[in-house]
């Protein structure tokens, strides 16, 4: 009790000339919204078949709002190409190229022929896709299966895909998927995803 009378006794003591007057608030800048930066994220393996994690977080992607583009270049058998492409969740769009059958890893020598070149025309159709999807600024997220197999095989040039990923829209994710990713590619990730299988 007695603590409380001295403490009351304080504040009545205090004249209204000793308080303390208010510190100047700092002016501060408001909040400016930052652009979004895209990553480039490569998930490859020594087999196929690491697509299916990448398929999950482009859909997941989708059904939040981004505009998602999965292209699978040595995937066919469904005859789609560019003007075909299947439209998934509003926001997400899956194209193949217009082949009938999906190409294997090592081409044989039927594979060098006609057919060969009916491939080589359809696998080019998609990427000129791509490039001008990313060009138009469309994409928030493009996802590339099997391109290091589609650079192997001698379908796309390794440097027309670095360029693409050297000029792509700033805000736009890139990710690639598949073995045989070349080594000067793999140097410019963000994010490298190894799938093993022991």
């Amino acid at each position: 009790m007695n603590a409380r009378v001295s403490i009351n006794a304080q504040q009545r003591s205090s004249s209204p000339s000793e308080e303390t007057s208010p510190r100047p608030t700092l002016l501060r800048k408001p909040l400016q919204l930052v652009s979004t930066q895209g990553q480039f994220q490569i998930h490859t393996s020594t087999f196929r078949g690491s697509f299916s994690v990448v398929l999950s977080e482009a859909l997941r992607s989708a059904g939040l709002g981004s505009k998602v583009l999965i292209a699978q270049f040595l995937r066919g058998g469904v005859n789609q190409g560019p003007n075909r492409a299947i439209n998934l969740c509003g926001r997400l769009e899956w194209v193949r190229p217009a082949i009938e059958t999906c190409i294997p890893e090592q081409l044989s020598e039927e594979n060098l022929s006609f057919k060969r070149k009916f491939e080589e025309k359809a696998i080019k159709e998609l990427w000129d896709f791509c490039k001008t999807c990313l060009i138009e600024k469309k994409l928030d997220k493009i996802v590339l299966d099997e391109i290091g197999m589609a650079i192997s095989l001698g379908f796309i040039e390794e440097n027309d895909l670095i360029s693409m990923i050297n000029n792509r829209p700033t805000f736009t994710d890139i990710i690639l998927t598949g073995p045989s990713i070349p080594p000067k590619i793999m140097e410019m990730a963000d994010q490298i995803t190894e799938l093993r299988c022991n």
